[in-house]
């Protein structure tokens, strides 16, 4: 019985680990140092770089345009008092400058992007490490601004019948 049981579990632990590596969201483990421990599939795929390249390199080394004063401050909280953050592409349209691949929204160059940041607790209770999320909201933001421009393309047509 006890075979089955811990057969059970590691079929569980393989699964996890798969849908680790295909959700069709980003997932990075950063440290205190905000060195990378966990790169999955969805991250792979869009930067071009494999885990075993980006393992142990600090994400401010690898993207250079991400702003280590501003990151830091946004993941203080969530190492320190373990509050989730959030960054959402109206205040930055991405972090991590990746290539928009849909075909749908190719009138965007970049992937437009909302970041989750949440502490992960080790087993000692203390959070040494936090996840990243990175949703690709590429569709969301440019039907936005296609919406917004239709709006300014329409008072202007009232200002020129009403004028």
């Amino acid at each position: 019985m006890q075979d089955n049981h811990a057969l059970g579990e590691m079929a569980e632990f393989h699964w996890l680990m798969e849908m680790l590596q295909t959700v069709d969201v980003g997932l990075v483990v950063l440290d205190r140092t905000f060195r990378i421990k966990l790169w999955n599939g969805f991250m792979e795929s869009h930067s071009g770089m494999l885990p075993s390249q980006v393992r142990g390199k600090c994400l401010f080394d690898l993207f250079p345009e991400v702003d280590r004063k501003w990151f830091s401050s946004k993941a203080r909280p969530v190492f320190e008092l373990r509050n989730r953050a959030f960054m959402i592409w109206e205040q930055r349209p991405y972090l991590l400058k990746f290539p928009n691949y849909r075909p749908i929204t190719g009138t965007e160059d970049v992937m437009y992007q909302n970041i989750t940041l949440s502490p992960l607790t080790s087993t000692t209770g203390k959070v040494e490490d936090i996840c990243m999320m990175i949703y690709d909201v590429t569709d969301v933001a440019a039907g936005k601004k296609l919406l917004e421009s239709a709006q300014v393309t329409l008072s202007e047509l009232n200002e020129r019948a009403g004028g």
